[in-house]
């Protein structure tokens, strides 16, 4: 199954949080599918992280590195359509890009972020569990 993923699943197996087996056990043989916008969210991620203290500024290389491994294929977002979204849900437009491009795509969206999920549910858009 192909699954459209936001980046809060590549962070948490990056730094092995607690749903890290769950995340690989759902999207083993899978075709992982994100937007285009993914490796400047991870990069914003990681560089937040290391300003905040919760990682070193030397591991920061180190967990991009690992991200650089993880197989998936980037796409385009049609902003105009993720910009209505964006408004009509009341979020930022950066959620609303993974929500327009699965929408589009016709694929399920892997979050952790339950307002994501919710906002998925009401687009019809399928949101699977991680356990």
């Amino acid at each position: 199954m192909n699954y459209l993923v936001d980046a809060n699943i590549y962070l948490a197996v990056i730094m092995n949080e607690p749903e890290k087996a769950g995340i690989i056990s759902l999207t083993e043989n899978s075709d992982l599918v994100s937007p285009e916008i993914l490796p400047y969210e991870i990069g914003n991620a990681f560089s937040a992280m290391a300003k905040r203290g919760s990682i070193e500024k030397k591991q920061v290389e180190k967990c991009y590195a690992i991200f650089q491994k993880i197989p998936v294929r980037l796409v385009s977002v049609e902003i105009g359509n993720a910009l209505q979204i964006a408004v009509e849900y009341n979020i930022y437009a950066y959620d609303a890009y993974y929500l327009e491009t699965a929408k589009r795509l016709n694929l399920p969206i892997l979050t952790l972020d339950k307002k994501m999920k919710d906002i998925a549910n009401k687009m019809k858009i399928f949101t699977p569990e991680v356990v």
